[in-house]
């Protein structure tokens, strides 16, 4: 049975010989499966699903395993919520794991949409941090002992194309598409995910009411945000106020849907993770009844003692 490889560039050409000067017979495209017939140095002769033969570079191939692996992350992430909406920097590849020396299969291209499902930290190769500055002791300036640096961390966002790709993507690959109206309100904070709670109405129009998830604007943070902010809409002054804000280290994802409250009518409700000093991660859930934000306890829990 022939190898079997997958295209991971956006196209290449098949060429008739392994030489400086040779002819084009075929081209292939990314994503595409071919069977490998034979191999010279840093080439591969393979055959196309059109059935045409020729010789590309090992470099622009990865083997079954990089493709299942590929099927797996989008089979498993079907069901994970939506985080958020943003356009590609760059052409960027879309990784089977975050990091940039793991493998990829798909490349999306400059200004593609994606959604934002999960976030994660990878060392950036070849860094490292300088060790944190700490007290000077009496015994610590007799010690040679130097303290080792740590690597550098950034951000991987999952994310789906178009094309229902999935893929780990550097996050500073893809611009968040916020909505100015709230984007402004940042106050130089990064926004990781926003969402629409639901649609007010001002005169002829209808205004969307936000939930916003923020954080510091950097990398490599133990949480994916620590800053939550609803924006309800002012119907008489005609301006997003901030209805709620809240501090905590949380977990991603988040997730908004609808419910009933009884006397209240019919209510949006968002819910986020929590993470503790211990690393234990709970739920939280939240209602809006425009322009008040009060958690919703589950059954037996009581009510912090700051009233959130």
């Amino acid at each position: 049975m022939l190898e079997v490889a997958y295209v991971s560039a956006p196209q290449v050409n098949l060429r008739d010989r392994v030489a400086a000067v040779y002819t084009k017979v075929g081209l292939v495209k990314n994503g595409e499966r071919v069977d490998v017939l034979d191999r010279d140095r840093r080439f591969v002769k393979v055959r196309s699903a059109g059935g045409v033969e020729g010789w590309m570079e090992q470099r622009y191939l990865v083997n079954q395993q990089v493709y299942t692996q590929i099927q797996k992350l989008t089979q498993d992430s079907q069901r994970d919520p939506i985080q958020g909406q943003g356009t590609t920097r760059n052409d960027t590849n879309l990784h089977v794991e975050p990091g940039r020396d793991a493998e990829h299969l798909f490349q999306i291209a400059t200004g593609e949409k994606v959604q934002l499902l999960r976030r994660s930290t990878a060392e950036k190769p070849g860094t490292a941090a300088p060790p944190a500055r700490t007290a000077a002791k009496a015994d610590e300036k007799k010690s040679s002992k130097t303290p080792s640096p740590q690597p550098l961390l950034e951000d991987w966002w999952l994310v789906r194309d178009t094309h229902d790709r999935v893929g780990w993507v550097l996050a500073r690959m893809v611009d968040l598409d916020v909505p100015l109206d709230v984007a402004q309100y940042a106050e130089g904070q990064r926004i990781v995910a926003f969402f629409v709670l639901d649609e007010v109405r001002d005169g002829d129009k209808k205004v969307p009411q936000y939930l916003t998830i923020l954080t510091e604007p950097k990398d490599g943070l133990p949480f994916d945000f620590n800053q939550v902010r609803v924006f309800t809409w002012n119907v008489k002054r005609h301006r997003y106020e901030t209805a709620y804000r809240e501090r905590l280290n949380g977990s991603l994802p988040v997730t908004v849907s609808q419910e009933s409250f009884e006397k209240e009518g019919t209510l949006p409700t968002f819910a986020i993770r929590v993470k503790d000093e211990d690393g234990k991660v709970t739920e939280r859930k939240y209602k809006l009844n425009t322009p008040i934000v009060r958690r919703v306890l589950a059954p037996g829990e009581e009510r912090p003692a700051s009233g959130a």
